[in-house]
């Protein structure tokens, strides 16, 4: 076995280059959620080099795709992200996580025979709040997989991905235009609206437990100072510890944006942009794996302090987790006082510390995937279990 991870080892070095300048284009590039074309071209094509058979734009989604190599009874994907955010670039470090994910599957697909494994690379769109892989598991995408991974970048190493769950939703208010200043009683204001609900909400947020956040934006907030707005939209989150958690918060919060409506006499349309982001299962003997491998190419794992916080942050990886056994730790990238979603650590996710951290979580995801491989009870719990992602199992982890 230490052989084969010295093969691996020697492989993610050898397209270090390659699995750099990904990262870098990518970085270079930013598209965001479904909008990742050339991003899952990109991914794709380094993966078609080094011997993997593409199959593009499945389960209807144009910018997913599944990559595979081997023909082994075990089937390990690994995931990868690449999208970004609107306004602010690769501030979450998709770039990374797409790099890093090319790699190790790159240095298992010489291995595949000796280990006896299938290794999937999934292309999943639109985690920034788009939910690309709740309909990839509905959709048959994740069907046959074992086991999933993926490695995120934060400031600091963490092993554990203990994400909120999530609602997102688009919020839209309607009224009337009048002019402002002539005739004002003639309108029905939409800004208004948002502004009462705005109010309720940081009313509530002193009844709701440290579980809680409600947070969001409001995208178009009028057309001109001279008229009453008569149109209104924003985005919201709602996060709660658990998708059972979830559900009774989007009703109070619901009310605050139903108030808004009540007090100007707008008309309210609340669409989820998603189905809800699920909490995470850690799969801890392969999650065990990881950290055992990742202390052997030096990182060092944080367990407490806010600065470990990425691992609290949502992700669609959480729905996976409740179908198929994942693991999703998170590689640091020396970027404090910088964190995630900042443009600060956008400029982090290249560069030497990020560089190392490609490599690093390929080969470390890599090493895992060879240890779940030569772990005969590992192998059988995992073969053993149905994780069909046929929609009724879908559904299951939406409802907890």
């Amino acid at each position: 076995m230490n052989n084969l991870k010295d093969v691996a080892k020697a492989r993610v070095n050898e397209l270090s280059g390659r699995l750099l300048a990904l990262s870098h284009r990518l970085h270079a590039n930013p598209e965001i959620a479904w909008e990742e074309r050339r991003a899952a071209q990109w991914v794709a094509a380094e993966l078609a080099g080094v011997g993997f058979t593409v199959d593009a734009g499945i389960c209807e989604l144009p910018t997913a795709f599944a990559a595979r190599v081997g023909n082994g009874p075990l089937n390990l994907a690994i995931c990868a992200e690449y999208d970004a955010l609107p306004g602010l670039g690769h501030a979450c470090g998709h770039n990374i996580i797409a790099a890093a994910a090319v790699g190790a599957a790159a240095a298992l697909a010489p291995l595949t025979a000796a280990l006896g494994i299938t290794i999937t690379v999934l292309g999943t769109p639109a985690e920034e709040g788009g939910g690309g892989k709740i309909l990839m598991l509905e959709r048959g995408g994740f069907d046959g997989v074992h086991a999933a991974m993926m490695v995120h970048p934060g400031p600091l190493d963490v092993a554990r991905a203990e994400p909120f769950a999530v609602a997102h939703s688009k919020v839209e208010y309607r009224g009337k235009a009048s002019h402002a200043a002539a005739y004002p009683e003639r309108g029905v204001n939409a800004a208004d609206a948002f502004t009462v609900a705005q109010v309720a909400i940081g009313l509530l947020r002193q009844q709701l437990d440290p579980g809680s956040r409600v947070h969001g934006v409001i995208t178009n907030g009028g057309e001109a100072p001279n008229a009453i707005p008569e149109h209104t939209q924003g985005r919201w989150y709602v996060r709660a510890e658990t998708l059972a958690d979830l559900k009774p918060l989007e009703a109070r919060v619901e009310r605050c944006f139903e108030a808004g409506a009540l007090a100007t006499g707008c008309e309210l349309e609340i669409t989820p942009e998603s189905k809800p982001y699920a909490d995470f299962v850690t799969d801890e003997d392969i999650l065990e794996l990881y950290i055992d491998n990742a202390t052997q190419l030096g990182r060092s794992f944080t367990t407490s302090g806010p600065d470990m916080r990425m691992n609290r942050a949502s992700t669609d990886m959480g729905n996976i987790s409740h179908v198929i056994p994942s693991i999703h730790p998170y590689i640091g990238i020396a970027s404090l006082p910088a964190v995630n979603h900042q443009k600060e650590f956008a400029a982090h996710c290249v560069g030497d510390a990020a560089n190392r951290a490609i490599l690093d979580a390929a080969t470390a995801l890599a090493w895992t995937c060879i240890d779940i491989a030569n772990n005969p009870e590992t192998r059988k719990r995992l073969q053993r279990q149905n994780h069909a992602a046929a929609s009724p199992a879908a559904e299951a982890s939406h409802a907890g």
